[in-house]
């Protein structure tokens, strides 16, 4: 049995599973890489695998009928991929794609549909979970609205550094404006506009992150709100400045 899927559970909500409930998982597991832009799930398509990352971030998007995108969700090491199929849709209006590169624990659909229906802690866990995205969710429906693009790439920065455990990671300007919503100008004034500042340094599709107590002071409060209530719910997700 790989030692990389017992020892050490590096995704957090497989870490806070009791052991028994792990173990009956251990066999259906399997360790994945995920390259940039693989696709995990399409809009009105079944979802067949669910994917608890490790170092890979994943975005959840919506796409209109101009092609145009905005990202409603990101996955990490904090939660799963498949939301849909333990709450009884199995399809979602939503696509699913590998925006950072990393690996990933696969398994069946249908293995966690039964162990969920099971009850007990693993489906206790995956409902707090889903509590805490939708705090993402909403709160961020509300941050695009009523922050400015500088506190919202701030904000965005921050949660991508945290569940990649690094300050230094790869995005170029045209994808954050994808997952933003907005134009790549505008996001190019946003992070010269901090790069000026020494908050970070953008160069050549990398982000490097040079003063972490500023950008969270630059960042709306909608960082902390959903900071907070993942910590509440599923445990404690420390941000960059606490490890």
């Amino acid at each position: 049995m790989d030692e990389n899927i017992l020892n050490p559970r590096i995704n957090r909500l497989l870490a806070a599973l009791p052991t028994k409930d792990y173990e009956r998982l251990v066999p259906h597991l399997k360790l994945v890489s995920l390259p940039t832009r693989q696709v995990i799930y399409e809009a009105g398509e079944p979802i067949t695998h669910i994917y608890f990352p490790d170092k890979a971030v994943v975005s959840i998007v919506t796409t209109m009928e101009d092609g145009s995108t905005v990202e409603v969700g990101i996955v990490s090491n904090e939660g799963m991929v498949g939301i849909p199929v333990i709450l009884g849709g199995n399809t979602t209006t939503t696509k699913a794609f590998v925006q950072i590169a990393g690996t990933a624990m696969q398994i069946n659909a249908d293995i966690v549909r039964t162990e969920f229906n099971r009850g007990g802690a693993l489906q206790s866990l995956l409902l707090r979970y889903v509590q805490a995205v939708y705090t993402e969710v909403a709160q961020g429906c509300a941050c695009n609205r009523l922050h400015t693009l500088e506190e919202r790439l701030a904000r965005w920065l921050l949660t991508v550094s945290d569940r990649l455990q690094s300050e230094n990671f790869p995005l170029t300007q045209e994808f954050i404006a994808q997952m933003l919503g907005v134009r790549r100008s505008g996001v190019t004034v946003a992070a010269n506009t901090l790069s000026r500042a020494g908050i970070i340094n953008y160069k050549r599709g990398h982000i490097n992150i040079l003063n972490r107590d500023t950008l969270e002071a630059t960042s709306c409060e909608c960082y902390q709100v959903i900071q907070n209530e993942f910590a509440r719910l599923v445990g404690n997700l420390p941000s960059r400045s606490q490890r």
